[in-house]
């Protein structure tokens, strides 16, 4: 049985796919009403039970905050066949950064009104 975290990523996961969108893991855990924790562990946690639960949601539309994701990876793949640009970070063989990704985060009123109210 999932938990309420991976309940609430779920349907934050279905939103960010209605909008075309990518979030990164702090802004969804904190939308989610957790710490996406030391490097997104809580996080990364959290999606592995979404995907087991839920294999039908765009979990590859959650990015680790920095950004940065394994050139190889499963995630990399689906990103690009959704039309985000993916680019080889040249410091790290292993690693490539979203290009784009800026343009394509999803940012939440809410979010928009703490930042104004700071």
């Amino acid at each position: 049985m999932a938990s309420t975290r991976a309940q609430d990523v779920a349907e934050i996961l279905w939103e960010l796919k209605r909008a075309q969108k990518v979030a990164t893991y702090s802004s969804i855990a904190s939308r989610a009403g957790f710490s996406a924790g030391s490097n997104g562990r809580a996080m990364a946690t959290t999606l592995r039970t979404v995907r087991r639960d839920w294999p039908h949601l765009q979990w590859w539309r959650a990015v680790s905050d920095d950004g940065l994701l394994n050139k190889e990876s499963e995630q990399v793949e689906c990103l690009r066949e959704a039309g985000f640009e993916v680019e080889s970070n040249s410091s790290d063989a292993e690693q490539v950064s979203h290009v784009e990704l800026d343009s394509f985060l999803m940012e939440w009123e809410d979010e928009q009104e703490e930042n104004s109210e700071s």
